[in-house]
């Protein structure tokens, strides 16, 4: 507790030195963020750098990408994001797993404005990405490859951060209204502005449709309804201290398929699932040494509530869980000369968890993780910069673990060519449901991965022509699997566990090509590519899957995107996404079929605030499956208009 009240006290002991710059976490450093283009990361550091001194892949997706293409949800984005596969069973609203680099989904780090978001009742604690509508997301950045150091448990994959729309100096709104196919309806708006020392943004919207059958041969439609709202409120008390508040909330309801008497095979059935997520953030920014030193002290709330009902079951209620997060943070920024660059903080987290089924009992559970971390950027000459990083967690079950993480980036020559590599540790808690559950394992430890990519970008013609070529490897160990267990044991982890365990047994392998090309050859033509070879395969010994692709990984995946502004106004667009066969299993006994999906979108500005749009998704109305028996939407079409003031 001592380290924690120096962190308190440390910005406040020189608060009256002039500064004027704050974190990238901040709510001015926010608005900074969402606003810039691709030439600015701030995933990779915790703070907005210079895209040219980040040696790690990472994609962005600006407020004008995401405005052009038209998305409704988020995954549909990720989907065209080279290193990503994106599994959903069944329509808009269901459960969406991301898989970056040929890892699980759960150990895909999702943030919202900075704040993790995880679910500890869920067993894998991963995060859904079913509900997450585009919404009033003004910016997503895609760290591929472990970033553990900074980010913390989970992020072996990569991580995922969402930027929403941050406080404007002049009154903004923002809104859009939309309606199409399958029932769908959704409107969004948001209004931000300055007044004196407090500048604010809030927003909501709501999303509706009938949707499609969860079960692929189905005829009764699963529908999905969610509503939410956003809020960012900063005030700057000094020029060099502010106090930021924020909160964020979503309720949705998913009609799902399951398995009805009297065969319990799946079908249709008249079952849902509700979610309700309250997340809120406080905290105080102190910059110093003319802004040279940047401190942040921050407290995070997530709360989720799920439940499944059955109306036509006894009980109806079939399962409930309650998740909640508490996080006290201090994060420090510095910039030792103008050639060095520091991040570092201490992090301190309670999860804690409570579930039942069909009635039964309550499980509860409750778990602590201390961390603190420190990572260094130099740029000894100009054109390299090469960073290092070290972290250690304290977890109240399992003990202590240490990560470690380097990269590199060099340009010879201005910008024009970059060679970039990094190696980078990963790990995963245990989840609060595998260590404490009816079957958990309190001596699990720390699923681990340690991985290294290699890579290249090239640009010519002043940027009109860009292309980029990375290669990666991932090795992962101790990964947690539930464990089948005889009715009566005797001897091993399954002693007292009739209905089964956790245990630290799998291993994975992951290496691949990520390739991606974007040509400009015109101010208004855009045209991108990229390509994504993964092979990704259990490396368990002994096992009988030992050698056999993970279950649904593609080992191919193409996303294309061209872009016209036509002179008159009229923009028009397509993409295709491209992809290869996979396996719905671990036996690699069932095969998913490829498949190849075309978009095509147009807008056209009325006056200088109004402008309507439309999208026909799916044209050419390809049936297929991302998990076997679960069915997707075919052709459908969507128009709406948008007011930006």
């Amino acid at each position: 507790m001592k380290t924690y009240t120096t962190f308190l006290l440390l910005p406040c002991l020189v608060a009256a030195l002039p500064a004027s710059a704050q974190t990238a976490q901040s709510t001015d450093g926010l608005t900074q963020v969402a606003d810039a283009g691709a030439d600015v990361i701030v995933t990779a550091n915790r703070d907005a750098r210079p895209a040219a001194t980040v040696g790690q892949a990472v994609t962005v997706l600006d407020t004008a990408t995401i405005t052009e293409r038209q998305a409704s949800v988020v995954s549909d984005l990720l989907r065209q994001t080279p290193g990503v596969t994106v599994t959903r069973n069944g329509g808009v609203g269901t459960a969406t797993s991301v898989n970056i680099r040929g890892a699980e989904s759960d150990q895909t780090v999702a943030l919202i404005d900075g704040i993790k978001l995880n679910d500890p009742s869920s067993p894998g604690g991963g995060f859904n990405f079913g509900g997450l509508l585009i919404g009033n997301i003004a910016r997503i950045e895609v760290l591929r490859g472990a970033q553990s150091v900074l980010w913390g448990s989970q992020a072996i994959g990569g991580v995922v951060n969402l930027i929403t729309r941050q406080p404007t100096e002049q009154i903004a709104v923002n809104a859009r209204a939309e309606g199409g196919s399958f029932g769908t309806g959704q409107g969004f708006a948001n209004v931000s502005g300055k007044v004196g020392p407090v500048s604010a943004s809030v927003g909501g919207g709501y999303y509706t449709t009938d949707g499609i059958s969860t079960y692929a041969l189905g005829r009764e439609k699963d529908g999905f309804r969610n509503y939410g709202a956003n809020g960012s409120l900063g005030i700057a008390l000094a020029e060099n201290i502010s106090v930021d508040l924020r909160g964020f909330y979503t309720n949705g309801r998913t009609d799902i398929d399951g398995f009805p008497p009297p065969n319990f095979t799946f079908g249709d059935t008249r079952e849902y699932g509700e979610s309700e997520q309250w997340i809120g953030y406080a905290g105080l920014n102190a910059a110093l040494f003319d802004g040279k030193f940047r401190n942040r002290i921050g407290f995070a709330h997530t709360d989720s509530d799920r439940r499944n009902i059955d109306p036509d079951g006894t009980p109806t209620e079939t399962f409930r869980g309650i998740g909640r997060n508490d996080r006290l943070e201090y994060q420090g920024v510095v910039d030792l000369s103008d050639a060095i660059f520091a991040t570092f903080g201490a992090e301190r987290e309670v999860s804690r968890f409570s579930t039942s089924s069909y009635g039964g009992p309550v499980t509860k559970g409750r778990a602590r993780l201390s961390s603190v971390y420190g990572q260094v950027a130099v740029t000894p000459i100009a054109g390299f910069t090469a960073t290092g990083g070290v972290r250690h967690d304290d977890h109240s079950k399992f003990g202590g673990e240490t990560t470690f993480s380097g990269s590199g980036v060099y340009s010879p020559n201005g910008g024009a060519t970059a060679f970039r590599a990094s190696y980078s540790e990963g790990f995963k808690a245990p989840t609060l449901y595998q260590q404490q559950s009816e079957y958990g394992n309190e001596r699990l430890t720390p699923e681990r991965s340690r991985g290294w990519d290699a890579g290249v970008t090239q640009r010519a013609l002043g940027g009109a022509i860009e292309a980029s070529a990375t290669w990666f490897h991932r090795n992962s160990r101790d990964l947690i699997t539930f464990v089948s267990c005889p009715a009566v044991a005797t001897t091993g982890i399954c002693v007292g566990r009739p209905n089964g365990t956790y245990d630290n047994i799998a291993r994975t392998r992951a290496q691949g090509l990520e390739l991606s090309l974007l040509l400009k050859p015109v101010e208004a033509l855009t045209f991108s590519a990229s390509y994504t070879y993964l092979d990704a395969t259990n490396r368990s010994a002994g096992t009988a899957n030992f050698g056999r692709d993970l279950a649904r990984r593609p080992g191919d995946n193409v996303a294309v995107n061209l872009d016209y502004k036509w002179p008159f106004g009229l923009k028009t667009g397509a993409t295709v996404t491209a992809i290869g066969d996979s396996f719905d299993n671990a036996s690699n006994a069932r095969r998913l079929d490829g498949y190849v999906l075309t978009d095509l979108r147009a807008a056209f500005p009325i006056g200088d605030h109004f402008e309507v749009y439309g999208r026909v998704e799916n044209v050419f109305d390809a049936r297929y499956q991302t998990i076997y028996t679960y069915g997707q939407p075919g052709r459908a079409a969507f128009g709406g208009v948008r007011l930006t003031y």
